[in-house]
Protein backbone atom coordinates (compact mmCIF):
# COMPACT_ATOMS: atom_id res chain seq x y z
CA UNK A 1 0.00 0.00 0.00
CA UNK A 2 1.09 3.37 -0.76
CA UNK A 3 -0.04 6.53 0.50
CA UNK A 4 -1.51 9.36 -1.37
CA UNK A 5 -1.37 12.64 0.00
CA UNK A 6 -2.48 16.20 -0.15
CA UNK A 7 -0.94 19.10 -0.34
CA UNK A 8 -1.55 20.65 3.10
CA UNK A 9 -0.44 16.91 4.42
CA UNK A 10 2.83 17.15 2.59
CA UNK A 11 3.51 20.42 4.11
CA UNK A 12 2.99 18.90 7.44
CA UNK A 13 5.00 16.08 6.57
CA UNK A 14 7.70 18.81 5.68
CA UNK A 15 7.16 21.30 8.76
CA UNK A 16 7.23 17.87 11.30
CA UNK A 17 10.52 16.53 9.75
CA UNK A 18 12.15 19.57 10.10
CA UNK A 19 11.10 20.80 13.31
CA UNK A 20 10.49 18.10 15.37
CA UNK A 21 12.63 15.64 14.07
CA UNK A 22 15.69 17.96 13.66
CA UNK A 23 17.09 17.73 10.02
CA UNK A 24 17.82 20.79 8.78
CA UNK A 25 15.46 22.27 5.71
CA UNK A 26 18.74 23.00 3.37
CA UNK A 27 19.83 19.25 3.82
CA UNK A 28 16.32 17.81 2.10
CA UNK A 29 16.56 20.61 -0.59
CA UNK A 30 19.92 19.23 -0.74
CA UNK A 31 19.20 15.82 -1.14
CA UNK A 32 16.14 16.84 -3.42
CA UNK A 33 18.50 18.47 -5.50
CA UNK A 34 20.41 15.66 -5.83
CA UNK A 35 17.68 13.17 -6.94
CA UNK A 36 16.73 15.85 -9.43
CA UNK A 37 19.94 16.19 -10.82
CA UNK A 38 21.04 12.26 -10.89
CA UNK A 39 17.36 11.42 -12.71
CA UNK A 40 18.09 14.13 -15.45
CA UNK A 41 22.03 12.91 -15.77
CA UNK A 42 20.80 9.30 -16.24
CA UNK A 43 18.71 11.20 -19.12
CA UNK A 44 21.33 12.84 -20.72
CA UNK A 45 23.54 9.32 -20.81
CA UNK A 46 20.64 7.65 -22.66
CA UNK A 47 20.09 10.46 -25.18
CA UNK A 48 21.57 10.31 -28.56
CA UNK A 49 22.01 14.34 -28.94
CA UNK A 50 24.52 13.85 -26.07
CA UNK A 51 26.81 12.14 -28.35
CA UNK A 52 27.56 15.14 -30.11
CA UNK A 53 27.36 17.56 -26.81
CA UNK A 54 24.23 19.28 -28.01
CA UNK A 55 22.61 19.19 -25.18
CA UNK A 56 21.99 22.42 -22.75
CA UNK A 57 19.73 22.48 -19.66
CA UNK A 58 17.33 25.51 -18.28
CA UNK A 59 15.98 25.39 -14.80
CA UNK A 60 12.91 27.68 -14.67
CA UNK A 61 12.86 28.73 -10.85
CA UNK A 62 9.94 30.54 -9.17
CA UNK A 63 11.43 32.67 -6.33
CA UNK A 64 10.03 30.25 -3.42
CA UNK A 65 11.52 26.31 -2.16
CA UNK A 66 10.27 25.22 -5.48
CA UNK A 67 12.78 27.38 -7.47
CA UNK A 68 15.70 26.96 -4.69
CA UNK A 69 15.47 22.85 -5.44
CA UNK A 70 15.84 24.01 -9.12
CA UNK A 71 18.75 25.83 -8.66
CA UNK A 72 20.94 23.44 -6.34
CA UNK A 73 19.65 20.95 -8.84
CA UNK A 74 21.36 22.90 -11.48
CA UNK A 75 24.56 23.78 -9.73
CA UNK A 76 25.01 19.90 -9.23
CA UNK A 77 24.67 19.61 -12.48
CA UNK A 78 27.11 22.45 -13.63
CA UNK A 79 29.90 21.05 -11.60
CA UNK A 80 29.48 17.61 -13.26
CA UNK A 81 30.51 19.25 -16.24
CA UNK A 82 26.86 19.69 -17.78
CA UNK A 83 25.91 22.89 -19.57
CA UNK A 84 23.22 24.16 -17.49
CA UNK A 85 21.52 27.34 -16.78
CA UNK A 86 19.17 29.31 -14.32
CA UNK A 87 16.22 31.48 -15.04
CA UNK A 88 14.11 33.16 -12.41
CA UNK A 89 10.64 34.02 -12.97
CA UNK A 90 8.98 36.19 -10.65
CA UNK A 91 9.97 39.15 -8.39
CA UNK A 92 13.48 38.39 -6.64
CA UNK A 93 12.77 40.97 -3.83
CA UNK A 94 9.57 38.47 -2.48
CA UNK A 95 11.72 35.59 -2.65
CA UNK A 96 12.14 32.81 0.20
CA UNK A 97 15.22 32.76 2.37
CA UNK A 98 16.16 29.53 1.14
CA UNK A 99 15.56 31.00 -2.42
CA UNK A 100 18.47 33.53 -2.20
CA UNK A 101 20.87 31.47 0.00
CA UNK A 102 20.82 28.67 -3.12
CA UNK A 103 21.02 31.29 -5.60
CA UNK A 104 24.03 32.83 -3.97
CA UNK A 105 25.46 29.44 -3.37
CA UNK A 106 24.87 29.21 -7.41
CA UNK A 107 26.86 32.19 -8.14
CA UNK A 108 29.71 31.21 -6.30
CA UNK A 109 30.08 27.97 -8.84
CA UNK A 110 29.84 30.26 -11.52
CA UNK A 111 26.47 28.85 -12.43
CA UNK A 112 24.98 30.77 -15.53
CA UNK A 113 21.94 33.08 -14.91
CA UNK A 114 20.11 34.35 -18.03
CA UNK A 115 18.06 37.26 -17.97
CA UNK A 116 15.89 36.18 -20.98
CA UNK A 117 14.68 32.92 -22.96
CA UNK A 118 14.09 31.76 -26.08
CA UNK A 119 15.76 35.04 -27.16
CA UNK A 120 19.01 35.48 -29.40
CA UNK A 121 20.46 35.94 -25.72
CA UNK A 122 19.56 32.16 -24.87
CA UNK A 123 17.26 30.36 -27.30
CA UNK A 124 14.82 26.94 -26.77
CA UNK A 125 15.38 24.02 -29.24
CA UNK A 126 14.69 20.51 -29.28
CA UNK A 127 18.21 20.19 -27.39
CA UNK A 128 17.18 22.04 -24.59
CA UNK A 129 16.39 19.97 -21.11
CA UNK A 130 14.07 22.27 -19.04
CA UNK A 131 13.62 21.72 -15.38
CA UNK A 132 10.14 23.00 -13.97
CA UNK A 133 10.67 24.76 -10.54
CA UNK A 134 8.54 27.43 -11.03
CA UNK A 135 5.68 26.41 -8.83
CA UNK A 136 6.11 23.15 -6.16
CA UNK A 137 3.02 22.05 -4.16
CA UNK A 138 2.03 24.94 -2.00
CA UNK A 139 0.56 26.37 -4.86
CA UNK A 140 -3.66 27.11 -4.30
CA UNK A 141 -4.78 29.75 -6.40
CA UNK A 142 -4.62 30.83 -10.32
CA UNK A 143 -1.57 31.50 -12.31
CA UNK A 144 -1.97 35.04 -13.68
CA UNK A 145 0.41 37.33 -15.49
CA UNK A 146 4.31 36.71 -16.35
CA UNK A 147 3.76 33.42 -14.87
CA UNK A 148 1.14 32.45 -17.25
CA UNK A 149 2.54 34.08 -20.34
CA UNK A 150 5.71 31.69 -19.88
CA UNK A 151 3.96 28.80 -19.17
CA UNK A 152 1.86 29.03 -21.93
CA UNK A 153 4.79 29.94 -23.83
CA UNK A 154 6.78 27.07 -22.89
CA UNK A 155 4.27 24.88 -23.66
CA UNK A 156 4.04 25.69 -27.29
CA UNK A 157 8.16 25.32 -28.10
CA UNK A 158 9.82 23.16 -29.80
CA UNK A 159 11.63 21.48 -26.98
CA UNK A 160 13.34 18.77 -25.01
CA UNK A 161 12.24 16.87 -22.25
CA UNK A 162 10.94 18.75 -19.58
CA UNK A 163 11.75 17.63 -15.80
CA UNK A 164 9.30 18.77 -12.72
CA UNK A 165 10.24 19.07 -9.82
CA UNK A 166 8.17 17.82 -7.18
CA UNK A 167 4.29 18.62 -9.21
CA UNK A 168 4.13 20.38 -12.77
CA UNK A 169 3.78 23.77 -12.80
CA UNK A 170 0.11 24.98 -12.42
CA UNK A 171 -0.70 21.80 -11.14
CA UNK A 172 -2.97 21.70 -8.05
CA UNK A 173 -1.34 18.85 -5.69
CA UNK A 174 -5.01 18.10 -4.68
CA UNK A 175 -7.38 17.87 -7.21
CA UNK A 176 -4.81 17.11 -10.32
CA UNK A 177 -6.59 20.63 -12.27
CA UNK A 178 -4.27 22.96 -14.11
CA UNK A 179 -4.67 26.00 -12.03
CA UNK A 180 -5.26 28.54 -14.94
CA UNK A 181 -2.87 26.62 -17.05
CA UNK A 182 0.06 24.16 -16.15
CA UNK A 183 3.18 22.74 -17.89
CA UNK A 184 3.42 19.59 -19.63
CA UNK A 185 6.49 17.37 -18.26
CA UNK A 186 7.88 14.06 -19.77
CA UNK A 187 8.90 13.20 -15.71
CA UNK A 188 8.50 14.20 -12.41
CA UNK A 189 10.57 13.90 -8.95
CA UNK A 190 8.40 13.79 -6.35
CA UNK A 191 9.52 13.91 -3.16
CA UNK A 192 8.61 11.81 -0.20
CA UNK A 193 5.09 10.97 -1.06
CA UNK A 194 2.84 10.55 -4.18
CA UNK A 195 0.45 13.59 -4.19
CA UNK A 196 -2.86 12.97 -5.22
CA UNK A 197 -3.13 15.87 -7.89
CA UNK A 198 0.08 13.97 -9.90
CA UNK A 199 -2.50 10.10 -9.79
CA UNK A 200 -5.37 11.96 -10.35
CA UNK A 201 -6.94 12.97 -14.37
CA UNK A 202 -5.71 15.36 -15.98
CA UNK A 203 -2.83 15.81 -13.57
CA UNK A 204 -1.10 12.42 -14.33
CA UNK A 205 -0.80 13.12 -18.35
CA UNK A 206 0.41 16.58 -17.03
CA UNK A 207 3.36 14.98 -14.98
CA UNK A 208 4.25 11.86 -17.47
CA UNK A 209 6.34 9.28 -15.71
CA UNK A 210 6.52 9.94 -12.32
CA UNK A 211 9.42 9.16 -9.53
CA UNK A 212 8.94 9.10 -5.99
CA UNK A 213 12.26 9.83 -4.33
CA UNK A 214 12.72 8.93 -0.98
CA UNK A 215 14.80 12.35 0.66
CA UNK A 216 14.29 11.74 4.30
CA UNK A 217 11.25 12.56 5.73
CA UNK A 218 9.97 10.90 8.95
CA UNK A 219 7.35 7.96 8.98
CA UNK A 220 4.11 8.74 9.32
CA UNK A 221 3.94 6.64 12.92
CA UNK A 222 6.96 8.98 13.74
CA UNK A 223 5.35 12.40 13.23
CA UNK A 224 1.92 10.52 14.26
CA UNK A 225 0.37 11.77 11.04
CA UNK A 226 -2.28 9.61 9.51
CA UNK A 227 -3.61 9.69 5.51
CA UNK A 228 -6.92 8.22 4.04
CA UNK A 229 -5.79 8.13 0.17
CA UNK A 230 -3.83 5.33 -0.72
CA UNK A 231 -3.09 3.23 -3.36
CA UNK A 232 -1.98 -0.60 -4.19
CA UNK A 233 1.10 -1.88 -6.26
CA UNK A 234 2.11 -5.53 -6.98
CA UNK A 235 3.18 -6.24 -3.41
CA UNK A 236 -0.58 -6.13 -2.14
CA UNK A 237 -1.56 -9.06 -3.83
CA UNK A 238 -0.43 -10.74 -1.11
CA UNK A 239 -3.94 -9.70 0.55
CA UNK A 240 -5.27 -11.71 -2.08
CA UNK A 241 -7.40 -14.89 0.63
CA UNK A 242 -5.04 -18.10 1.11
CA UNK A 243 -6.27 -21.48 -0.43
CA UNK A 244 -6.34 -23.99 2.77
CA UNK A 245 -5.61 -27.70 1.73
CA UNK A 246 -8.76 -28.67 3.53
CA UNK A 247 -11.64 -27.48 2.20
CA UNK A 248 -14.04 -28.03 -0.28
CA UNK A 249 -16.39 -25.61 -2.50
CA UNK A 250 -18.19 -24.35 -0.04
CA UNK A 251 -15.56 -23.11 1.55
CA UNK A 252 -14.97 -20.65 -0.90
CA UNK A 253 -18.53 -19.10 -1.02
CA UNK A 254 -21.83 -19.33 -2.57
CA UNK A 255 -22.49 -16.75 -4.96
CA UNK A 256 -25.63 -15.71 -6.03
CA UNK A 257 -25.69 -13.31 -9.25
CA UNK A 258 -28.69 -11.76 -10.46
CA UNK A 259 -28.08 -10.71 -14.01
CA UNK A 260 -29.05 -10.73 -17.65
CA UNK A 261 -32.44 -9.90 -19.60
CA UNK A 262 -33.76 -11.20 -22.64
CA UNK A 263 -31.16 -10.78 -25.39
CA UNK A 264 -28.73 -9.56 -22.43
CA UNK A 265 -26.95 -13.00 -21.55
CA UNK A 266 -23.62 -11.38 -21.63
CA UNK A 267 -23.42 -9.69 -18.34
CA UNK A 268 -24.35 -12.63 -16.46
CA UNK A 269 -21.94 -14.82 -18.26
CA UNK A 270 -18.84 -11.92 -17.74
CA UNK A 271 -19.87 -11.95 -14.13
CA UNK A 272 -20.28 -15.35 -12.78
CA UNK A 273 -17.10 -16.15 -14.81
CA UNK A 274 -15.45 -13.57 -13.33
CA UNK A 275 -15.97 -14.57 -10.24
CA UNK A 276 -15.09 -18.62 -10.67
CA UNK A 277 -11.87 -17.48 -12.15
CA UNK A 278 -11.38 -15.28 -9.29
CA UNK A 279 -11.54 -17.84 -6.97
CA UNK A 280 -15.53 -18.84 -5.93
CA UNK A 281 -16.40 -22.00 -5.18
CA UNK A 282 -19.99 -21.80 -6.48
CA UNK A 283 -21.93 -19.39 -8.39
CA UNK A 284 -25.97 -19.30 -9.08
CA UNK A 285 -27.22 -17.37 -11.97
CA UNK A 286 -30.63 -16.50 -11.72
CA UNK A 287 -31.64 -15.09 -14.98
CA UNK A 288 -34.66 -14.58 -17.33
CA UNK A 289 -35.75 -18.11 -18.51
CA UNK A 290 -34.96 -17.15 -22.06
CA UNK A 291 -31.26 -17.19 -20.80
CA UNK A 292 -31.01 -20.90 -19.76
CA UNK A 293 -29.53 -22.48 -22.90
CA UNK A 294 -26.99 -20.22 -24.23
CA UNK A 295 -25.64 -19.24 -20.38
CA UNK A 296 -25.20 -23.43 -19.62
CA UNK A 297 -23.69 -23.70 -22.95
CA UNK A 298 -21.34 -21.24 -22.56
CA UNK A 299 -20.36 -21.59 -18.68
CA UNK A 300 -21.00 -25.04 -18.10
CA UNK A 301 -19.65 -24.51 -14.73
CA UNK A 302 -22.60 -22.49 -13.22
CA UNK A 303 -25.43 -23.64 -11.35
CA UNK A 304 -28.49 -21.50 -12.77
CA UNK A 305 -32.46 -21.55 -12.10
CA UNK A 306 -34.67 -18.62 -13.90
CA UNK A 307 -37.84 -16.67 -13.20
CA UNK A 308 -40.50 -16.46 -16.05
CA UNK A 309 -40.34 -13.57 -19.01
CA UNK A 310 -42.60 -11.06 -18.38
CA UNK A 311 -43.85 -9.66 -14.58
CA UNK A 312 -42.72 -11.71 -11.66
CA UNK A 313 -45.50 -14.38 -10.68
CA UNK A 314 -45.55 -15.39 -7.15
CA UNK A 315 -44.08 -18.73 -8.09
CA UNK A 316 -41.04 -16.80 -9.21
CA UNK A 317 -40.64 -14.11 -6.42
CA UNK A 318 -40.49 -17.71 -4.09
CA UNK A 319 -37.79 -18.72 -6.11
CA UNK A 320 -35.71 -15.39 -5.72
CA UNK A 321 -36.25 -15.53 -1.99
CA UNK A 322 -35.32 -19.19 -1.62
CA UNK A 323 -32.09 -18.49 -3.97
CA UNK A 324 -31.15 -15.42 -1.50
CA UNK A 325 -31.15 -17.51 1.70
CA UNK A 326 -29.20 -19.76 0.09
CA UNK A 327 -26.51 -17.36 -0.94
CA UNK A 328 -23.62 -15.90 0.68
CA UNK A 329 -23.18 -13.12 -1.88
CA UNK A 330 -25.74 -11.69 -4.00
CA UNK A 331 -25.17 -9.88 -6.78
CA UNK A 332 -27.82 -7.72 -8.93
CA UNK A 333 -27.86 -5.56 -11.68
CA UNK A 334 -25.35 -6.58 -14.79
CA UNK A 335 -27.99 -6.60 -17.45
CA UNK A 336 -31.07 -6.76 -15.76
CA UNK A 337 -32.78 -4.29 -17.86
CA UNK A 338 -35.08 -1.53 -16.05
CA UNK A 339 -38.13 -3.08 -16.33
CA UNK A 340 -41.10 -3.01 -13.88
CA UNK A 341 -39.94 -6.96 -13.31
CA UNK A 342 -35.97 -5.96 -12.69
CA UNK A 343 -37.39 -3.04 -10.38
CA UNK A 344 -39.52 -6.01 -8.52
CA UNK A 345 -36.05 -8.06 -8.87
CA UNK A 346 -34.56 -5.14 -6.80
CA UNK A 347 -36.70 -4.68 -3.89
CA UNK A 348 -36.63 -8.49 -3.27
CA UNK A 349 -33.26 -8.31 -2.28
CA UNK A 350 -33.13 -5.17 -0.72
CA UNK A 351 -35.86 -6.92 1.76
CA UNK A 352 -34.70 -10.16 1.88
CA UNK A 353 -30.50 -10.11 1.68
CA UNK A 354 -28.47 -10.62 5.14
CA UNK A 355 -25.50 -11.06 3.65
CA UNK A 356 -23.06 -8.78 1.59
CA UNK A 357 -24.81 -7.47 -1.54
CA UNK A 358 -23.40 -5.83 -4.88
CA UNK A 359 -25.16 -3.65 -6.75
CA UNK A 360 -24.25 -2.98 -10.12
CA UNK A 361 -25.11 -1.84 -13.94
CA UNK A 362 -29.33 -1.36 -14.58
CA UNK A 363 -29.75 -1.85 -10.70
CA UNK A 364 -28.35 1.05 -10.14
CA UNK A 365 -30.49 3.35 -12.34
CA UNK A 366 -33.34 1.55 -11.05
CA UNK A 367 -32.66 2.86 -7.51
CA UNK A 368 -32.30 5.89 -8.85
CA UNK A 369 -35.60 6.12 -9.93
CA UNK A 370 -36.14 4.60 -6.44
CA UNK A 371 -34.69 7.83 -5.01
CA UNK A 372 -36.57 10.53 -7.20
CA UNK A 373 -39.70 8.88 -6.67
CA UNK A 374 -39.03 9.11 -2.84
CA UNK A 375 -38.07 13.28 -3.06
CA UNK A 376 -41.53 13.65 -4.77
CA UNK A 377 -43.15 12.15 -2.13
CA UNK A 378 -41.72 14.38 0.40
CA UNK A 379 -41.68 17.32 -1.32
CA UNK A 380 -37.97 17.78 -1.32
CA UNK A 381 -36.90 19.69 -4.25
CA UNK A 382 -33.99 17.69 -6.50
CA UNK A 383 -30.58 19.42 -7.48
CA UNK A 384 -30.88 21.05 -10.70
CA UNK A 385 -29.89 19.10 -13.78
CA UNK A 386 -28.34 22.78 -15.17
CA UNK A 387 -25.35 22.98 -12.76
CA UNK A 388 -21.84 23.24 -14.54
CA UNK A 389 -18.52 21.96 -13.18
CA UNK A 390 -18.15 24.84 -11.15
CA UNK A 391 -21.31 25.40 -9.31
CA UNK A 392 -22.11 24.87 -5.62
CA UNK A 393 -23.85 21.72 -5.51
CA UNK A 394 -27.28 21.83 -3.21
CA UNK A 395 -25.60 19.62 -0.96
CA UNK A 396 -28.56 19.28 1.49
CA UNK A 397 -30.80 17.33 -1.10
CA UNK A 398 -27.57 15.40 -1.97
CA UNK A 399 -27.23 14.56 1.50
CA UNK A 400 -31.10 13.34 1.57
CA UNK A 401 -30.19 11.05 -1.14
CA UNK A 402 -27.30 9.70 0.55
CA UNK A 403 -29.26 9.04 3.28
CA UNK A 404 -32.18 7.21 1.59
CA UNK A 405 -30.18 4.77 -0.04
CA UNK A 406 -28.42 4.40 3.75
CA UNK A 407 -32.04 3.65 5.00
CA UNK A 408 -32.90 1.10 1.87
CA UNK A 409 -29.20 -0.65 1.56
CA UNK A 410 -28.16 -3.61 3.78
CA UNK A 411 -25.25 -2.45 5.75
CA UNK A 412 -21.64 -2.95 3.91
CA UNK A 413 -23.64 -2.77 0.31
CA UNK A 414 -21.34 -2.12 -2.59
CA UNK A 415 -22.29 -0.10 -5.13
CA UNK A 416 -20.22 0.30 -8.52
CA UNK A 417 -21.74 3.17 -10.11
CA UNK A 418 -19.52 4.59 -13.10
CA UNK A 419 -19.80 8.69 -13.32
CA UNK A 420 -23.32 8.82 -15.34
CA UNK A 421 -24.75 6.29 -12.95
CA UNK A 422 -23.86 8.16 -10.13
CA UNK A 423 -25.10 10.95 -11.74
CA UNK A 424 -28.80 9.24 -11.49
CA UNK A 425 -27.97 8.63 -7.61
CA UNK A 426 -26.93 11.77 -6.72
CA UNK A 427 -28.77 14.05 -8.75
CA UNK A 428 -25.31 16.23 -10.09
CA UNK A 429 -24.38 16.45 -13.51
CA UNK A 430 -21.15 14.32 -14.98
CA UNK A 431 -19.48 17.55 -15.74
CA UNK A 432 -19.71 18.07 -11.83
CA UNK A 433 -18.69 14.64 -10.75
CA UNK A 434 -15.62 14.88 -13.04
CA UNK A 435 -14.11 17.90 -11.68
CA UNK A 436 -14.72 17.24 -8.23
CA UNK A 437 -14.33 13.69 -8.20
CA UNK A 438 -12.50 13.38 -4.59
CA UNK A 439 -15.68 15.72 -2.99
CA UNK A 440 -18.30 13.29 -5.06
CA UNK A 441 -16.61 10.14 -3.01
CA UNK A 442 -16.57 11.87 0.20
CA UNK A 443 -20.15 12.97 0.18
CA UNK A 444 -20.96 9.61 -1.02
CA UNK A 445 -19.21 7.70 2.05
CA UNK A 446 -19.73 9.87 4.75
CA UNK A 447 -21.76 8.49 7.86
CA UNK A 448 -22.45 5.44 6.48
CA UNK A 449 -21.66 1.71 6.13
CA UNK A 450 -21.94 1.72 2.05
CA UNK A 451 -18.91 1.00 0.22
CA UNK A 452 -19.07 3.11 -3.15
CA UNK A 453 -17.12 2.37 -6.14
CA UNK A 454 -16.40 5.08 -8.35
CA UNK A 455 -15.73 3.83 -11.55
CA UNK A 456 -13.24 6.17 -13.89
CA UNK A 457 -9.76 6.28 -15.67
CA UNK A 458 -8.75 6.44 -12.46
CA UNK A 459 -11.58 4.19 -10.12
CA UNK A 460 -11.85 5.40 -6.53
CA UNK A 461 -13.23 3.27 -3.63
CA UNK A 462 -14.91 5.17 -0.95
CA UNK A 463 -15.39 3.22 2.16
CA UNK A 464 -16.55 5.82 5.76
CA UNK A 465 -12.53 7.48 5.75
CA UNK A 466 -10.80 5.69 3.50
CA UNK A 467 -10.55 6.68 -0.13
CA UNK A 468 -8.49 3.74 -2.73
CA UNK A 469 -7.63 5.51 -5.74
CA UNK A 470 -6.85 2.56 -8.42
CA UNK A 471 -3.80 3.20 -10.69
CA UNK A 472 -3.85 -0.05 -12.43
CA UNK A 473 -5.74 -0.69 -15.74
CA UNK A 474 -5.71 1.39 -19.30
CA UNK A 475 -8.47 2.89 -22.33
CA UNK A 476 -8.29 -0.76 -23.66
CA UNK A 477 -10.24 -1.86 -21.15
CA UNK A 478 -13.26 0.66 -22.33
CA UNK A 479 -15.30 -1.99 -23.54
CA UNK A 480 -18.64 -3.66 -22.83
CA UNK A 481 -18.85 -6.58 -20.38
CA UNK A 482 -15.82 -4.57 -18.38
CA UNK A 483 -17.97 -3.89 -15.70
CA UNK A 484 -19.32 -6.56 -15.39
CA UNK A 485 -16.54 -8.48 -15.20
CA UNK A 486 -15.38 -6.49 -12.02
CA UNK A 487 -17.97 -6.66 -10.42
CA UNK A 488 -17.82 -10.71 -10.78
CA UNK A 489 -14.14 -10.41 -9.20
CA UNK A 490 -15.09 -8.31 -6.45
CA UNK A 491 -18.00 -10.84 -5.30
CA UNK A 492 -15.27 -13.56 -5.53
CA UNK A 493 -12.99 -12.20 -3.78
CA UNK A 494 -16.04 -11.69 -0.80
CA UNK A 495 -17.03 -15.49 -1.05
CA UNK A 496 -13.47 -16.03 -0.27
CA UNK A 497 -13.74 -13.89 3.10
CA UNK A 498 -12.47 -10.64 2.46
CA UNK A 499 -13.83 -7.80 3.97
CA UNK A 500 -16.01 -5.38 2.32
CA UNK A 501 -13.88 -2.92 1.42
CA UNK A 502 -10.85 -4.64 0.79
CA UNK A 503 -12.53 -6.87 -1.75
CA UNK A 504 -13.73 -3.36 -3.33
CA UNK A 505 -10.28 -1.86 -3.90
CA UNK A 506 -8.29 -5.33 -3.82
CA UNK A 507 -11.01 -6.25 -7.05
CA UNK A 508 -10.24 -3.04 -8.52
CA UNK A 509 -6.89 -3.02 -8.74
CA UNK A 510 -6.78 -6.95 -10.04
CA UNK A 511 -9.14 -5.72 -12.41
CA UNK A 512 -7.25 -3.32 -13.82
CA UNK A 513 -4.12 -5.99 -13.50
CA UNK A 514 -6.13 -8.07 -15.88
CA UNK A 515 -6.51 -6.14 -18.31
CA UNK A 516 -3.10 -4.45 -18.23
CA UNK A 517 -1.50 -8.11 -18.85
CA UNK A 518 -4.31 -8.31 -21.90
CA UNK A 519 -3.28 -5.11 -23.24
CA UNK A 520 1.01 -6.45 -23.24
CA UNK A 521 -0.54 -9.26 -25.56
CA UNK A 522 -3.03 -8.23 -27.48
CA UNK A 523 -2.92 -4.29 -28.00
CA UNK A 524 -5.34 -1.77 -26.17
CA UNK A 525 -7.50 -1.38 -29.63
CA UNK A 526 -8.15 -5.37 -29.65
CA UNK A 527 -9.36 -5.69 -26.08
CA UNK A 528 -11.90 -7.22 -25.58
CA UNK A 529 -13.70 -9.02 -22.02
CA UNK A 530 -12.82 -11.86 -22.55
CA UNK A 531 -9.29 -11.33 -22.58
CA UNK A 532 -9.96 -9.69 -19.42
CA UNK A 533 -11.12 -12.75 -17.18
CA UNK A 534 -8.49 -14.95 -18.79
CA UNK A 535 -6.41 -13.09 -17.71
CA UNK A 536 -7.02 -12.65 -13.90
CA UNK A 537 -5.48 -16.33 -13.30
CA UNK A 538 -1.79 -14.90 -14.56
CA UNK A 539 -2.50 -11.86 -11.89
CA UNK A 540 -3.47 -14.09 -9.41
CA UNK A 541 -0.89 -16.42 -9.70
Amino acid sequence: MKYLVKRKEMQEIDRKTIEEMGIPAIVLMERAALKVAEIIEESIKASSCNKDNKLKILALCGTGNNGADGIAATRILTSKGHKAAIYVVGDRNQASALFLQQLEIAANFGVEIVSNIDTPEYTIDENTILIDAIFGIGLNKGIQGEYKNIIDKLNKLNKGEVFAVDIPSGISADTGFPLGTALKANYTITFGYHKLGLVLYPGCEYAGVVIVADIGFAAPELLKLSFNHYTYNSRDLNLLPERKAYSNKGSYGKLLVIAGSVNMSGAAYFSAKAAYRTGAGLVKILTNEKNRTILQTALPEILLNTYTDGELNLKDMNTVKEEIKWADIVVIGPGIGRSTQAMRLLELVLEEAKVPVVIDGDAIWLLGQQITEYVKEQDFSPGSSELTADDNINEQCVAERIAYLKRILPAGTILTPHLKELSYLLNIPVKWIQKNLLKAADICALDNDIVYIIKDARTIVAAKESRYINMSGNNGMATGGSGDILTGIIAGLLGQGLVEEKAAALGVYVHGLAGDLAAEDLGQHSLMADDIINHISAVIK
